[in-house]
This record gives C-alpha cells, sequence and structure tokens, in this order.
C-alpha cells in the first residue's frame, strides 16, 4: 500500500507530460510513437507510458494499432468539421460559465500571457504562441467550476494540437489575430456577450487557418 501513492503520482505525471506535449504539438500528425522512446525522453519505465497512452488513445490522441505501432492520428476534413463545432459549441459556453469566476489574480494573468503572446506573435515564435493560446484559454476555462465540461474541451485541444502546430509552422503566426485583448476587455467589463463573441472568433481563426491549409489525408 506504501507505494501505491507514489505509483499513481507518478502515472499521472507521465499522462501529463505526454498530454502537454499534444496540446501544444510536439507530437507531428502521421508519425509513430514508442514506448521506450518516450520511456527514455521522460526518464521512466515502459509501464506508465503505456497507461498513459491507452488514456490517450481513448480520448482520440493516439491510435494504438499494435503493441509496437502507436500512431499520431492525421485530420481529415470530417473530423476537423467535428473538432471544429464541438470547440464552437462548448468553449464559448465554458467562458461565460467562469466569468463570475475570474478574479483579479487570473485578470492579472491573462494580461501577462497576452503580452507574450503579442512577442510570439510578431517573432514567429510557434512554440511560443502555442503555449501561451493553451494557457489564455484554459485559465478562463478552469475557472468556471463544471469539469465535465472542462474535460471534454481538454480532448478537443489534445486531438487538434499537433496539426494546429503543423500548420503554425507552414504558414507562420503573422497571419493570426490577436483576440485575445478583446476577451480581456470583455472580463474587465463582465460582458458575457462580448466575451463568448471574442472567444468564438478565436477558435474561427485558428481553425480557419487549418481548415485553409488542406487536409493530410482525405476521408
Amino acid at each position: 500500500m506504501a507505494t501505491a501513492a507514489p505509483d499513481r503520482l507518478l502515472r499521472n505525471s507521465v499522462y501529463d507530460a505526454l498530454r502537454q506535449r499534444f496540446v501544444t504539438g510536439k507530437f507531428v500528425p502521421g508519425s509513430s510513437l514508442s514506448t521506450r522512446g518516450v520511456a527514455r525522453e521522460l526518464g521512466v519505465s515502459q509501464m506508465p507510458v503505456r497507461e498513459a497512452l491507452s488514456r490517450l488513445a481513448a480520448e482520440g490522441a493516439v491510435e494504438i494499432r499494435s503493441k509496437r505501432r502507436i500512431v499520431v492520428p492525421l485530420m481529415t476534413a470530417a473530423r476537423f468539421k467535428d473538432l471544429l463545432r464541438c470547440r464552437e459549441l462548448l468553449e464559448p459556453e465554458a467562458a461565460v460559465a467562469a466569468l463570475p469566476f475570474i478574479d483579479a489574480a487570473r485578470l492579472r494573468h491573462l494580461r501577462a500571457v497576452d503580452i507574450a503572446l503579442d512577442v510570439a506573435l510578431k517573432t514567429g515564435d510557434v512554440s511560443g504562441y502555442m503555449e501561451g493560446n493553451l494557457d489564455f484559454h484554459f485559465t478562463i476555462y478552469r475557472a468556471q467550476p463544471r469539469r465535465t465540461m472542462l474535460q471534454l474541451i481538454e480532448t478537443l485541444w489534445l486531438q487538434f494540437g499537433p496539426y494546429m502546430r503543423v500548420v503554425y509552422g507552414r504558414f507562420g503566426t503573422a497571419n493570426l489575430v490577436d483576440q485575445h485583448e478583446l476577451a480581456i476587455r470583455a472580463v474587465q467589463e463582465r460582458n458575457a456577450t462580448h466575451l463568448k463573441r471574442a472567444i468564438l472568433a478565436d477558435i474561427r481563426d485558428g481553425m480557419g487557418l487549418i481548415g485553409k491549409s488542406g487536409f493530410e489525408a482525405e476521408d
């Protein structure tokens, strides 16, 4: 029993580390993952890596085709439309639900992240932009108390993160419109309608860039 808690912490930390890599696009669509290689990178045994990948497969982030073949799925037009529609439905709703819970500390953090995002946009820092964008959105979404909604949104980000990285790498960050300033203003004013509109516009700007880029696989 004494080792149960440390084992659980290790499994969760491995899952969190891999999840972070997916949502920030560190894995490329169509690439194969090796449990041995991932375990070596994280400095752990293969068992917690296998368990983490099984969880990620259930969330649609990877496809386990055999013991030795784990693949990051390609994007298709149908999958893209499904992900986009789900994001459009869930994320503006989560932002509005979060609005009463965004305190002064969270608002300061949003402003700081937005400044860093401006720098990333100007310098073409794809990694910096993706990490900052993740931080910005989930600072808002995690403020709301509906845990199931948050889990669903996290699953959507797991699935589109790898492909978003490819698109940003191909087209750069100069094509992105910064809707975050409008979101911050809406939070300041406690204006749910404007916040909903800003989040929806931000989703459509980023996902729209994917749609214009074409897809790596046909339906």
